[in-house]
């Protein structure tokens, strides 16, 4: 009774977890205002002129041999002969993090300058644009390799991507800015050295930056708002950012700002096309100056990034028109002065409160993280948990067959997937089995994600297994062999069940690390209604840029793996020593009686 009441009370443990998350959610106060939605458009009223604090360098560059000097009228586009996945609708692969330009918004909606001008443009020509999340690390990869027909993420061109991907004529530009702490002695890039420690994030054209322009080594990472959450914190010295994500990511009150800027000419926006489809990216370009003609395009500029050009640019071919957009400079002198009160700098247990436990953004983040991330984390996890238990009760067997033909494939197998980063696997499936397979799965790599992880677990299942079967005391299969039975019903019906017994508890925590390791699915790029819980709370991470959301997603997280490893450690003890003794004045379960009256 003593081991009953401690599973009830961890049991009521868990409980009070979640009741406490969900109380966070319904009766927080609100302490500070709620977050503003970043991925929404700012529109004309945030206004602002082009950046005075440019680099003495920029623009110092070769001039411009990309932009094509016209484009093919729409009506002589054959939209048939363009090489798409799926006739009449355009694949893309985009991001969720970089608000204003490419994001998730609060209905789940992949929206953003470059993916609402995208749109248009598919309008334009009469194709259907269906949009996937994915890293920014393998996007380009993912383009190359015809995972997506197009790449949508502020991709700034460079040589070293042209190598890989083509490009369609710019759409947008970008500077680059350094973002530092308030009374930082590096007010320049020229600031910068090898005793820097400078953040970027990952794969982008600003770590191409730092590394191949000012010959340094860069903190890299995952994305905008962690490379930012770690200059507030003080773990790196500076911040090299797309301006855009930079000025969106600072708050009133945080002790930073952008001490310089730079530019490239030869350095634009562009949308990623497979190197060889040359009749895609004449259609884009085409589509892009018909929306420039029509409007469409001062529109959506004027209402998600509404600043300035540089100096000597315009979107689209040399042929179409400059877009008509507003006066920014002046509506940007315009503006109120508002407060000119100097914000009070928030003490470090002030900041840690509002990053990460803004209660208002908990109550916005549960809803998306119950509908949306909590199914699809239970379904991945469900299926390759199935699937690789399966396979690895088959390679324990084989692992310990007495034939080498067996035993040799099941350990070289375990070893390659038990060595490789599990993101190396997902990758490998996606993108390699991906293309092979693409009639049958629709070009969605869901499933092929659950097999992916179902593969990875199943080497360390097996080797569960393994462990399990060989720890029962060989006297069990001699008694079992001595009663007549074969080597193969002595393993089937005496020993593995033995063996697994005695496993459970490993298995289960297998399957919480499967768990976890869904969120790995979203490298192969997936539809904004099949992401798992990590996912929705990145997404709500980058509207918000604050880090609540990611902690309400571990609490699901929690939620989920405390009651199963207390329930497996109730499964294992209840196996291990009985039911618990009757007391003597106990009645007797009526089934018992029959049976015992049946006995006699």
């Amino acid at each position: 009774m003593a081991g009953l009441r401690a599973v009830r009370t961890r049991a009521l443990f868990a409980a009070l977890l979640l009741v406490a998350g969900v109380a966070a959610t319904g009766c927080g106060d609100g302490g500070g205002a709620t977050a503003a939605d970043l991925c929404s458009p700012p529109g004309p009223a945030a206004a602002s002129a082009a950046p005075d604090n440019l680099a003495s360098d920029a623009a110092a560059a070769a001039e411009d041999r990309y932009t094509t000097a016209t484009t093919a009228p729409l009506t002589s586009i054959d939209t048939t002969k363009l090489g798409l996945l799926s006739p009449g609708r355009l694949s893309v692969g985009t991001l969720s993090d970089a608000p204003p330009s490419i994001c998730v918004n609060s209905q789940g909606t992949f929206t953003g300058f470059d993916n609402e001008l995208l749109r248009a443009i598919g309008a334009k020509l009469g194709l259907e644009v269906q949009f996937s999340g994915t890293e920014f690390a393998g996007l380009l990869a993912q383009v190359s390799s015809r995972r997506f027909d197009v790449g949508s993420s502020n991709i700034t061109t460079t040589e070293a991507r042209r190598q890989l991907v083509g490009f369609t004529n710019g759409y947008d530009f970008g500077y680059f800015s350094l973002v530092v702490p308030n009374g930082s002695r590096i007010q320049k890039f020229s600031d910068l050295n090898s005793g820097t420690r400078v953040a970027v994030v990952q794969g982008t054209v600003q770590d191409e930056f730092v590394v191949n322009q000012l010959k340094l080594d860069p903190v890299k990472f995952p994305d905008y708002n962690t490379a930012y959450a770690n200059l507030k914190s003080g773990q790196v010295d500076a911040w090299v950012a797309p301006s855009a994500q930079a000025e969106g990511a600072i708050k009133p009150g945080d002790p930073i700002s952008v001490s310089q800027n730079t530019f490239s000419l030869d350095n634009f926006v562009g949308y990623a096309v497979a190197k060889n489809n040359q009749p895609l990216i004449d259609a884009l370009n085409s589509g892009l100056d018909a929306v420039i003609a029509d409007g469409t395009y001062a529109r959506l500029y004027a209402d998600w990034v509404p600043r300035e050009l540089p100096p000597g640019w315009k979107p689209g071919s040399r042929s179409a028109p400059a877009p008509q957009l507003p006066d920014f400079r002046a509506l940007a002198a315009d503006k109120p002065a508002g407060d000119t009160a100097e914000v009070a700098q928030k003490s470090t247990l002030e900041q840690l409160k509002d990053t990460f436990f803004d209660w208002s953004l908990y109550r916005k983040a549960f809803p998306d993280l119950i509908k949306t991330g909590l199914p699809n984390t239970l379904i991945l996890a469900l299926v390759s948990g199935v699937l690789g238990t399966l396979l690895g009760m088959l390679l324990a067997v084989m692992g310990i067959s007495r034939t080498r033909w067996l035993r040799w494939p099941a350990r070289v197998y375990t070893d390659i997937f038990r060595g490789l980063p599990a993101v190396v696997i997902i990758l490998l499936i996606g993108l390699g089995v991906g293309p092979v397979v693409r009639n049958i799965t629709g070009n969605n790599p869901y499933w092929l994600g659950a097999v992916a992880l179902a593969l990875l677990a199943a080497a360390y299942i097996g080797e569960i297994f393994r462990s399990g079967i060989q720890s029962v005391e060989p006297g069990q299969m001699e008694a079992a062999r001595a009663i007549g039975f074969g080597y193969r019903q002595s393993m089937t019906l005496v020993v593995i069940p033995q063996g697994v017994r005695r496993v459970l508890p490993a298995l289960m925590n297998q399957f919480i690390a499967l768990i976890k390791d869904s969120s790995l699915i979203y490298f192969l790029g997936l539809l904004a209604s099949q992401r798992e819980l990590f996912a929705v709370g990145r997404d709500l991470n980058a509207q918000t840029g604050n880090l609540s959301p990611l902690v309400a997603a571990g609490l699901m997280y929690l939620v989920l793996t405390i009651p199963l490893t207390h329930l497996v450690n109730y499964i294992d003890r209840r196996m291990r020593t009985g039911k618990p003794a009757a007391a003597p004045d106990d009645p007797i379960d009526p089934v018992e009686q029959a049976v015992i009256t049946e006995g006699r």
